[in-house]
């Protein structure tokens, strides 16, 4: 039975016309053998699997070649070619840094450069993983790769550069080796397919030219696999079982989905895709890197950037012009967030599905129906009408609607005053129960916005004319309401003063006069600056100018604690049960 080699070294390239994706890297070093320009140590650099060390290989067999050719080529017929096709060629010595990296090593290579070379006219030593080499083996290397014998050459190659000392780069011509494109990888794939008998779909070719990440290596030994599990017949079904590959059309039709918003379809697919055995995460990185190659595929100038077949880059054009640039931007930024959160998540799939119902939805139009699931705006608006439409007494109602008459028969020129006046033409029959009207609450703050340098006692002065015959009673909670909505309309250069009177409660002592406790000096004389504005605010909307503010100093024993916001909502559902079960039935939660 003939002995198995595996493609990756059955179909090593013996010449500079065979190595595939380096041609601007190969015709330099063509031309240096041609011309005799050597250079006494070389670096390549590069991702694994592209060639680097064939490459030097290659390189030292032509500079020793007995009967070079024109084209800087190794002629293959002298004794040096053929003791280095046979592998027993002493001129090339290769090193493994990885495990041979300490001073001792270098020392005794260092010994064997003394030798010059018995057949050919130099010794090339090959150094692969040079980055693994210690510090102290290179501060010994740095000499003689500095000035070697005219006899030696020094060929490094690594996967990362950035690790080797610059001293080294400094005293090196040094190479970058790119990495195989998908096309380069197919075409030498079936270069190899056809030389080994085996048939083949090309897509299936595609997908282990994409799984190998732009190295040869890989794509032959992946190749290797595929063609053992196919039996000779490499068909795309097969491959994508072999190497538990998700099929790229699920993320097509996830994102065809995701345009049409169907939420419901996406799951079904979600769900099927994991029964196969693939993780989550894995769907969440696939999904993005479709989406970053919808995006490339928008543009004409990124459109190289795809590293996909000529097959699939057509499908990623007519994906592309369907979807909305916007669409894309906002898709990239949640799977990236979902991407970032994915290791922490408790609840993984729950994570990956909550991901795709968001992608879902981005092109989804703003809803206001209940059940939009966008955003919680109903449940905002129902809070809302919870604190503006609280229920007046009767007696309230009757000032009302006799305020409204007497300000039709005045003929003021205030816009309050116009406003209520043309409210009171419209039918009794059709006037609605009144509303408290949160944009007239703290009028008198918008007027400190826009006139500063007006008196306060003027300010109370035009209220108190506006309030005559104005002596209704009201109660501790229209007292609260009023209260907290004058502090909630402060202008905002008194945001901190409104915030500290939210937390104060004004208190009914001798009707009408109300008491407002503080627990310091400095808010007490602060509070007394402004009295005569909030004094002016609750005899408007409280419909008494017989209101007396007082403002007094706490005692120790009568300041309570300040409740939070968790506190509050706490009271708020033991004192209102109802509160409690719309929280239950919605499944809220205080944030």
């Amino acid at each position: 039975m003939e002995e198995y080699i595996v493609s990756a070294r059955k179909y090593r390239p013996m010449n500079f016309d065979s190595v595939i994706g380096q041609s601007a890297l190969t015709t330099t070093l063509k031309n240096a053998v041609k011309s005799g320009k050597l250079a006494h140590a070389y670096l390549f650099c590069g991702p694994r699997g592209v060639g680097k060390t064939t490459c030097a290989r290659i390189f030292a067999k032509a500079i020793n070649c007995e009967h070079p050719r024109e084209d800087g080529e190794s002629c293959n017929d002298c004794e040096s070619c053929k003791a280095f096709n046979e592998g027993r060629s002493y001129n090339i010595f290769e090193l493994d840094a990885a495990s041979n990296n300490s001073v001792e090593n270098i020392k005794a290579l260092m010994e064997q450069t003394r030798i010059p070379p018995q057949v050919g006219r130099y010794k090339v030593f090959i150094i692969d993983e040079v980055h693994m080499l210690s510090t102290a083996a290179f501060n010994a290397f740095l000499k003689t790769l500095e000035e070697p014998p005219s006899h030696v050459i020094f060929v490094l190659a690594t996967t990362e550069k950035n690790k080797i000392l610059p001293t080294i780069l400094s005293r090196c011509q040094i190479y970058d080796f790119e990495r195989m494109t998908v096309n380069n990888t197919v075409n030498h794939l079936k270069m190899v397919a056809e030389k080994e008998g085996i048939t083949y779909e090309e897509q299936a070719l595609e997908v282990i030219a994409e799984k190998a990440d732009g190295g040869m290596r890989d794509a032959l030994s992946i190749f290797d696999q595929a063609a053992s599990f196919c039996q000779g017949d490499i068909t795309y079904q097969k491959v994508i079982e072999d190497l538990n590959v998700l099929d790229t059309e699920n993320y097509f039709k996830i994102v065809e989905l995701s345009l049409e918003n169907k939420v419901s379809d996406i799951m079904v697919l979600v769900n099927s895709i994991i029964e196969k055995g693939f993780d989550g995460g894995n769907l969440i990185n696939g999904l993005a890197s479709h989406m970053r190659n919808v995006l490339m595929a928008k543009d004409p100038q990124t459109l190289p950037l795809l590293e996909v077949s000529d097959q699939q880059r057509k499908h990623y054009q007519e994906l592309a012009k369907k979807c909305p640039t916007n669409f894309v931007y906002h898709a990239l930024k949640i799977l990236n967030q979902c991407d970032i959160n994915y290791k922490q998540s408790s609840n993984k799939r729950l994570l990956v599905e909550i991901t795709l119902i968001q992608v879902a939805q981005i092109t989804q139009p703003e809803d206001e129906s209940a059940g939009a699931g966008r955003s919680p705006k109903r449940l905002k608006s129902l809070f809302k009408l919870l604190t503006t439409t609280q229920p007046k007494t009767v007696k309230q109602v009757t000032v009302v609607e006799k305020q409204a008459a007497a300000a039709t028969a005045t003929t003021a020129s205030t816009p309050v005053v116009e406003t209520q006046a043309s409210v009171a033409e419209q039918p009794a029959a059709s006037t609605p129960k009144p509303k408290l009207k949160l944009g007239n609450i703290g009028f008198t703050f918008n007027n400190l916005r826009n006139q500063k340098e007006q008196p306060q006692q003027n300010a109370v002065s035009d209220i108190a004319k506006k309030s005559v015959d104005n002596n209704q009673t009201f109660t501790q909670e229209e007292l609260e309401l009023h209260w907290m909505s004058m502090c909630n309309r402060m202008p905002q250069e008194m945001s901190g003063m409104a915030s500290r009177m939210k937390n104060m409660i004004p208190q009914i002592t001798d009707f009408p006069n109300i008491e407002l406790l503080v627990d310091n000096q400095v808010l007490q004389n602060q509070i007394e600056k402004i009295k005569p504005r909030i004094s002016a605010t609750l005899i408007k909307e409280l419909h008494n100018n017989q209101i007396k503010i007082e403002i007094n100093l706490a005692q120790t024993e009568e300041i309570a604690p300040i409740k939070s916001k968790k506190d509050l909502f706490e009271d708020m559902r033991k004192n209102n049960p109802a509160i409690e079960q719309l929280r239950q039935i919605l499944q809220l939660d205080l944030a």
